[in-house]
């Protein structure tokens, strides 16, 4: 859930709909039979060309769940002046766009506006954890795609540099809790980050200290290595944890090492609640998996659509 924001902003609270409105495991049973193979095939297929794909779906799913609840519209393109979701700068280095393109259309064919973009996104995010390793889980559906996507907006995403507090705030906006908040930071599990991103850490941390303390020196080492001050490499950057294409609990295990990337994934060991989920999940893939599946399941069930989008980019 790499972002770059700045730290002075106010936060912008939309309405999202109840987690109960309309959706059910079952919603498409009748009308549109194949949508779970279908969406999972295009995942599957995007996959096996390129390895990045989970990581880009999971992450895709959480930006768009966070702005204005799961309505697809981190999907929509920019028109004219009135820059997108998708061209903000937490979102920039989203991708696999296509892949819910491809299964959009393949449903398109099956079963002609009945499918929305957010219901596949959903799937797609469950199905891409799901390939890498990680547990699946009944996914309810029966969300509807939004009209409005901001570049503005995406201010209101988490950004690596919070503190507890600010992640503690920003999820609770969203009804979701402090264990979903260490929870969801699991996901970081798969991924990349480039140096813009944990920048802050390995140069200049303050005013007597170079590095943050908090890190493993080693570690910290090898990040400057690859993110020298004045990086001039685009894509410099690195792998969020040490399985970053496996889904697994190792992500916790090297936070309590000193081996996290972020200075939002340090956050977590600030205070007491937070350290001790942390050294349960690090010490339980299977408390992680479901502690997971729960959150997820609550932050996906944000809803704030109207309409079923033929195409997921336009409106």
């Amino acid at each position: 859930m790499e972002a770059i924001v700045a730290l002075a902003f106010a936060f912008l609270v939309f309405p999202f709909s109840s987690p109960a409105q309309a959706l059910s495991s079952n919603y498409y049973d009748h009308t549109c039979p194949q949508l779970e193979s279908i969406v999972r095939s295009a995942v599957q297929k995007a996959m096996s060309n390129d390895k990045t794909v989970p990581a880009a779906l999971l992450r895709m799913h959480f930006h768009d769940c966070f702005i204005r609840g799961c309505d697809a519209s981190v999907l929509l393109n920019s028109k004219g002046k009135s820059k997108a979701e998708k061209d903000g700068p937490p979102n920039i280095s989203l991708h696999a766009f296509y892949v819910i393109d491809n299964a959009k259309k393949a449903l398109e064919s099956k079963c002609p506006g009945i499918v929305s973009c957010a219901d596949i996104l959903a799937l797609a995010a469950r199905d891409a954890v799901a390939m890498s390793g990680g547990p699946s889980w009944e996914v309810p559906k029966g969300r509807k795609d939004g009209r409005i996507s901001l570049a503005s907006e995406t201010r209101q995403l988490p950004a690596p540099i919070f503190n507890i507090s600010q992640l503690k705030q920003n999820f609770a906006q969203r009804g979701l809790s402090i264990e979903d908040l260490v929870a969801l930071s699991g996901g970081h599990s798969l991924g990349f980050s480039h140096c813009s991103s944990f920048q802050n850490r390995i140069h200049n941390f303050n005013a007597t200290l170079d590095v943050d303390p908090t890190m493993n020196p080693s570690f910290a080492s090898k990040l400057r290595s690859v993110c020298p001050a004045h990086n001039k490499v685009k894509n410099a950057g690195s792998p969020l944890d040490s399985s970053n294409l496996i889904f697994d609990n190792a992500y916790y295990k090297l936070l309590l090492q000193g081996n996290s990337i972020f200075s939002s994934d340090q956050a977590l060991l600030t205070t007491p609640k937070t350290k001790a989920l942390v050294s349960k999940f690090a010490s339980s893939q299977k408390a992680f998996e479901k502690a997971f599946v729960e959150s997820m399941i609550k932050m996906s069930s944000l809803t704030g659509g109207q309409e079923i989008r033929l195409d997921c980019r336009v409106v």
